[in-house]
């Protein structure tokens, strides 16, 4: 929301009145309603200070008090919504319903304020936007596309489907991670306890000699003086940073726009955000075609629910270029996300008009590729595990023994 001042005459006397609103013609709207006499003025200005400070603290709370949905309740709900809608029961009696049985509470509440929203006459898609943080765009695209096909049962069930994959799929990368992370935790809480209690014991044998130290034992020193004097502070710290980034990546989209960016230069994470993300694209692109959605339509509703801002930028241009009246495959080109491959194989789709079958076709390529990446995941971070593993064991080791070297060697010298 964005802070604005009226400046308003009303029976000669020119008043100033605060205002919050989305745009300025919302403003401006809401600015006559409220406050009667000739509007003489309207500008964008900063929200007085305890505002901002409210609205940052709101910010920073408002994912920890966030009920989130869990991912195989929602599935198994839109599933048997499904069920109901195709056996011909109302949508409103169906969530009524499905909200009876369920257990888990936040599932029960979104139901519940769904069906009062449908029963007041909203639409199910203008019932589930208010959840659109929790259920996410897929979700909503779909329902959009039931209701816009006339056939909600299909949609959904192609829905369930679709995050039943993408849930295997992040299962699957879970999977993946989890031995490396492990062996990661376990290495860095051994080389904390050696840092605490072993180096300053060796610390002091050295201080006794009064001999310049090799590199190495000077950087332990100075990571074991850290961790034991300031461990507290470096927590603290890093949670500070961490809650900072969060805060300007959910809030600020400059800084998220380059955060996003930073993701998809790093090592091993862009491949799994960009295949992640074209897999999905294709996916939610191909059905909404294949349901009879016109191109533009159908690119817009998929670009979207793109949550990667660069990588959303760069599809955008692929709905510009249909709108000026290019072909499908030229405006996919102009990207530099697709292969030419998939270039050719939609230009073909495009020629023979069969363009959904060779939709279905590129999205069961990048599926392939997604799932690629997914189960080759271990094997590409081992390198780097066994890097950082072999860096710490070998600072450790030259830290310590290096001096005991050079003062053995004092010694019989």
């Amino acid at each position: 929301m964005k802070h604005f001042t009226a400046t308003v005459l009303a029976r000669g006397k020119k008043t100033e009145h605060k205002l919050y609103a989305e745009s300025k013609k919302e403003a401006h709207y809401m600015a006559k309603v409220k406050f009667p006499g000739i509007m003489v003025k309207l500008e964008e200005t900063a929200a007085p200070l305890e505002d901002q400070i409210a609205q940052i603290k709101a910010n920073l709370f408002k994912g920890s008090k966030k009920k989130r949905l869990k991912p195989d309740a929602q599935i198994a709900a839109i599933r048997q919504l499904a069920v109901m809608t195709n056996a011909g029961i109302s949508v409103h009696d169906a969530l009524s319903d499905l909200a009876e049985a369920t257990e888990d509470p936040p599932l029960k509440e979104l139901l519940t304020k769904c069906g009062d929203d449908i029963n007041a006459g909203s639409s199910l898609y203008n019932a589930m936007d208010g959840f659109r943080s929790q259920l996410g765009g897929l979700t909503l695209a779909m329902v959009d596309l039931g209701e816009k096909t006339g056939n909600m049962a299909e949609a959904l069930y192609n829905l369930a489907n679709m995050l039943e994959e993408i849930r295997a799929n992040m299962i699957k990368f879970k999977k993946a991670m989890a031995y490396p992370r492990n062996v990661m935790i376990a290495m860095a809480v051994a080389f904390s306890i050696l840092l605490t209690f072993v180096v300053p014991k060796f610390e002091s044998i050295f201080d006794k000699f009064k001999t310049d130290l090799p590199l190495p034992t000077v950087i332990l020193q100075f990571m074991s003086h850290t961790l034991v004097n300031y461990g507290l502070y470096v927590l603290a710290g890093i949670a500070i940073i961490y809650i900072v980034i969060k805060y300007m990546v959910e809030n600020n989209e400059d800084f998220r726009y380059r955060f996003h960016q930073l993701l998809l230069r790093t090592y091993l994470i862009k491949n799994v955000i960009l295949y992640s993300t074209l897999s999905r694209f294709t996916l939610v692109f191909s059905e909404l075609v294949r349901s009879g959605i016109p191109i533009a339509e159908a690119l817009e509703t998929a670009i979207n629910m793109t949550d990667n801002l660069p990588l959303k930028e760069k599809l955008s241009i692929v709905s510009g270029s249909v709108e000026k009246g290019n072909s499908l495959n030229e405006g996919l080109q102009e990207t530099g996300l697709f292969e030419n491959m998939i270039i050719q194989m939609i230009k073909a789709g495009e020629n023979s008009g069969a363009l959904d079958d060779m939709l279905q076709k590129v999205t069961e390529y990048y599926k392939m590729k997604f799932d690629a990446i997914i189960d080759g995941l271990q094997e590409a971070i081992e390198p780097v595990m066994l890097f950082v593993i072999g860096a710490m064991v070998l600072l450790l080791a030259l830290g310590i023994f290096l001096p005991m070297w050079s003062l053995g060697e004092a010694a019989l010298g």
